[in-house]
């Protein structure tokens, strides 16, 4: 009814390749940036990283896949293209509102896992922060 697949197969090939393609090269970009600034800015600021010592290295573990994996799920809304949507839910809108929402928990879940105050402030300041922009974000697709 409301899903309308393109005649030929290798056009609808094309498509999802393409789409798999730039969601994995924007991945890897990500990726290899944060890497990056991970290794190259305690050099510059002379200190060293001390990782996850003495937190909950199950928490600590979680929180950026708890992050990262709504952000993915908020592609399956999200038009592509003319007609080109991965998945075509009525409740669009309130679906990615609520699993935009959940990642603030992954923040809060990853700064109280490493068992350091100034880290949990920070993802305090972090969660508060991307709370107060989803706010308005809501209102305005409603």
């Amino acid at each position: 009814m409301g899903r309308d697949f393109p005649k030929n197969h290798s056009v609808f090939t094309w498509i999802i390749t393409s789409i798999l393609i730039f969601v994995l090269g924007v991945t890897t970009g990500i990726l290899v940036i944060v890497w990056l600034e991970r290794k190259i800015k305690p050099i510059v600021k002379r200190r060293h990283y001390s990782g996850n010592l003495g937190g909950d290295s199950f928490l600590f573990n979680i929180g950026p896949a708890v992050v990262v994996v709504p952000v993915f799920f908020n592609y399956l809304v999200i038009p592509l293209g003319h007609r080109i949507i991965l998945a075509d839910l009525d409740i669009g809108v309130f679906y990615w509102i609520a699993v935009s929402s959940i990642a603030p928990l992954g923040l809060l879940m990853a700064g109280y896992g490493s068992n350091n105050k100034y880290s949990f402030l920070g993802c305090l300041r972090v969660a508060a922060q991307s709370i107060s922009y989803e706010i308005p974000l809501a209102l305005i697709n409603i």
